[in-house]
């Protein structure tokens, strides 16, 4: 058999799959996987062809994120076929995945957030201070409703407005119905009052597609005022910085303030907390030689 013959029969029992996940998965086969790796014979996988194939796609310039996509889905496949025995040895053993580079992480400095936030429309504000402020993905923002204060300074995050269905759907990594609650610091509550009293409410959402109020937000909106905002020069953006860099300043200012990794990973809504570790490491510079002052203090006393 084929990787694309079974690749296919793979996909077909993944029946847990959201509209969105669907789709992406279909690309990542689509766009890497099959033309690189479709005629291939399932049983002349090991680890060198799987290596080999991290390599084409550095070579190429695939970006990491999608480099280590394509690995996890290739991963899966592959596991599935060594669980039915297909392989001698499991073919994806001792691989070292593609890795983030932190170093991509751009955040911008509190200078910097203040011009950022107030560069576009009210909805990029909105959007900045939450993203900023409460650490939500874009899509979440898009989503914010005034009902979801649950209290004054906590935002219980549940949906997000999908960027391939432009519908409300679950949160990434979250089943049907699970939520998390945030920190909601004073100036974000009272951005989100301050649009919600301007602007108005549907059902209590506040961002709503500016053509059509019946329709969700669009992420494209976004997106546009960030080009536009990059390309006139006027506001002090660090290079490399991308919108995503609203949502790391939330983490760095969590971390560099010294609250717990675990919660930052949590309210993050990352899978696991190595990937906030993997991201984040680096902004808590110093932080072992503050623990052996710590450590220290009952050691001499």
């Amino acid at each position: 058999m084929r990787f694309k013959e079974y690749a296919a029969q793979w996909k077909a029992g993944q029946r847990d799959l959201g509209p969105a996940s669907s789709v992406h998965l279909e690309s990542l086969l689509n766009i890497h996987l099959l033309p690189l790796l479709g005629s291939r014979r399932m049983n002349t996988f090991d680890h060198k062809v799987v290596e080999g194939f991290l390599q084409v796609l550095e070579r190429n310039g695939i970006g990491l994120a999608a480099q280590a996509n394509c690995f996890d889905k290739l991963k899966a496949i592959l596991l599935d076929a060594n669980r039915l025995g297909l392989f001698d040895d499991n073919p994806v053993a001792g691989i070292k995945p593609p890795q983030y580079d932190p170093r991509r992480v751009v955040i911008p400095s509190p200078e910097q957030l203040g011009q950022i936030r107030t560069a576009g429309d009210d909805s990029f504000l909105l959007v900045a201070d939450l993203m900023s402020g409460c650490g939500m993905r874009n899509g979440e923002a898009f989503a914010v409703n005034v009902n979801n204060i649950v209290a004054d300074d906590v935002y219980r995050i549940t949906e997000q407005v999908n960027r391939t269905t432009c519908q409300y759907e679950r949160l990434k990594h979250r089943k049907v119905g699970e939520y998390r609650d945030v920190p909601l610091p004073a100036r974000v509550r009272q951005s989100i009052e301050w649009y919600a009293d301007k602007h108005g409410t549907v059902d209590g959402y506040l961002l709503r597609h500016p053509g059509d109020p019946a329709r969700t937000f669009p992420h494209y909106h976004i997106a546009n005022q960030w080009q536009r905002i990059k390309k006139a020069g006027e506001t002090e953006i660090p290079d490399g910085m991308v919108v995503y860099g609203l949502r790391h300043f939330f983490a760095s200012n969590c971390l560099t303030h010294g609250i717990p990794i675990t919660d930052v990973a949590e309210w993050m809504g990352h899978k696991t907390i190595e990937i906030t570790f993997k991201i984040y490491r680096h902004l808590m510079p110093g932080s072992i030689s503050k623990a052996a002052k710590i450590l220290n203090h009952n050691l001499t006393a």
